[in-house]
């Protein structure tokens, strides 16, 4: 069980660092449904992490980093429904 939380604290980190350097060198908007998609994933992972470590302050920061973001994917998908 240990290595299987590892990993997914591994792939929740790479997710998060992937969005935001793409984000950071222009090659993915941060309004785009993958920069979301990247941040949830890897948010939802990471709390996975830090939970079972019992890092409660990573914890905390990666459900807030979740409930910005779902809310914003949400946003755009409604935004790109309305224009169509």
């Amino acid at each position: 069980m240990k290595l299987l939380i590892d990993i997914l604290g591994w792939i929740g980190s790479i997710a998060v660092l992937v969005g935001y350097g793409l984000n950071s060198y222009q090659k993915l908007r941060s309004d785009s449904p993958v920069f979301y998609l990247l941040n949830i994933v890897g948010g939802i992972l990471l709390i996975v992490y830090s939970y079972y470590k019992s890092a409660f302050a990573n914890t905390f920061i990666n459900i807030v980093w979740v409930m910005v973001a779902v809310p914003a994917l949400i946003k755009v998908f409604l935004r790109t429904k309305s224009n169509s």
